[in-house]
């Protein structure tokens, strides 16, 4: 099944939206800069794939080459869409370095 334009592009700037949302507030809670950038690739993961959890920790060979199947066959639709939400989650990061820098403290 193929997406129209405009849901690519509807997509690609909710995902960045919401993880720009979800950065800020996450760095803002944790004092952490770059959290949700370095957790951005488990989430991409969980919506990617759908082996459970436990299989990664009890059949892991298996999980991991699903996985790799799984993301290999992405349409490129959605590489678009989920690399919109990293992107997202860098600028969160980007955005709090810089409130920082220019002395938002509680930030």
């Amino acid at each position: 099944m193929q997406m129209s334009l405009p849901v690519v592009l509807i997509s690609m700037v909710l995902f960045f939206v919401l993880f720009f949302g979800i950065g800020f507030l996450v760095n803002m809670l944790l004092r952490m800069t770059w959290i949700t950038a370095v957790c951005f690739p488990l989430i991409a993961v969980f919506i990617i794939d759908d082996v459970p959890l436990t299989r990664y920790f009890t059949a892991p060979s298996e999980a991991f080459a699903a996985l790799g199947r799984k993301i290999t066959s992405l349409a490129a639709a959605d590489l678009l869409i989920l690399s919109s939400g990293f992107a997202g989650a860098l600028c969160a990061g980007w955005a709090i370095r810089t409130l920082r820098a220019k002395g938002y403290q509680m930030f």
